[in-house]
């Protein structure tokens, strides 16, 4: 019996720094922390809460890809409608349109740049990262929703500022000189929707170039002509021009109403997807460690 505890404390003390030995190789080896291998039912929790949190990252990840592709449309709406609407743009007193279309354009453009953060935040799982993008995303969406808000107002004013104002730019400033942009806007108006004149073609009587010498005894401009030739707006026969009802106005105003309609239509689509990302983020944010400091 003697010698019975030295032996056992001997037993002991070997099993304890072979425990201590494989418990620092788990450690080294896995991703674990110390307590999740030392508490069997810590490591049972923590497997799950990892698991939960691989899949909101690839989901973070999927939304942030196609948050990517709805960034560069959005922009691109902005763009064609400032580039290929512009000449029509001018057309208008009130800047609230182009405006829109700016804004989409300076979201679409943070979306982007904000997709590829929120790659790089999800899987670096950095929640530093993490609070930023939420607050880009945040910034976002309050842009996007502007832009709707801007767009509705527009669509409520747009035709007391059409009756209001395309009379008075078409009689008074086209074929000016310094406001070629007016001429090239009317004629391409008035040749892509078929129309004379704001109201009707006799508007054309109260024009300053059509009563100059400059106009050439023409009654209407050239761009009213059913085929365009030069001096054939001599001829004011509905043979011969368009004579629409309702004139170039509610031609103008159904094009800006259709395209409001879609501006706002981006705008608020956008912003409710980017509430999705959003709800990803708090809870991939939440599932993370606080970082060491």
């Amino acid at each position: 019996m003697k010698g019975g505890p030295g032996r056992l404390g001997g037993v002991s003390s070997s099993s304890s720094s072979l425990i201590q030995c494989v418990s620092s190789a788990l450690i080294f080896v896995t991703p674990y922390s110390e307590e999740q291998i030392y508490g069997s039912m810590g490591v049972y929790e923590e497997k799950k809460e990892t698991c939960g949190t691989i899949c909101l990252k690839y989901l973070l990840f999927s939304f942030n890809f196609l948050f990517w592709l709805a960034g560069g449309a959005v922009m691109a709406v902005g763009v064609w409608t400032l580039v290929e609407k512009s000449d029509y743009i001018s057309l208008l007193s009130s800047k609230t349109y182009a405006a829109s279309a700016y804004i989409l354009v300076l979201a679409g453009a943070i979306v982007m740049v904000t997709g590829v953060l929120g790659c790089c935040a999800t899987f670096k799982e950095q929640r530093r990262l993490l609070r930023v993008y939420f607050v880009l995303l945040l910034c976002i969406f309050l842009l996007e929703i502007l832009a709707g808000i801007l767009a509705y107002i527009y669509y409520q004013q747009l035709n007391e500022e059409l009756k209001q104002n395309l009379r008075e730019t078409m009689t008074q400033k086209y074929k000016q000189s310094s406001h070629e942009h007016i001429t090239r806007a009317v004629d391409k108006l008035q040749q892509e929707f078929k129309c004379c004149g704001s109201n009707r073609s006799t508007d054309w009587e109260e024009s300053v170039w059509i009563r100059s010498s400059d106009a050439q005894g023409r009654k209407v401009p050239d761009s009213c002509c059913k085929t365009l030739t030069d001096l054939c707006g001599l001829r004011d026969h509905p043979s011969n021009i368009y004579k629409v009802e309702g004139g170039c106005i509610t031609k103008l105003e159904k094009f800006i109403l259709d395209h409001l309609k879609i501006i706002g239509a981006v705008g608020v689509g956008v912003a409710c997807v980017q509430v999705i990302g959003m709800v990803f983020t708090c809870c991939l944010y939440r599932s993370l460690k606080a970082e060491p400091y």
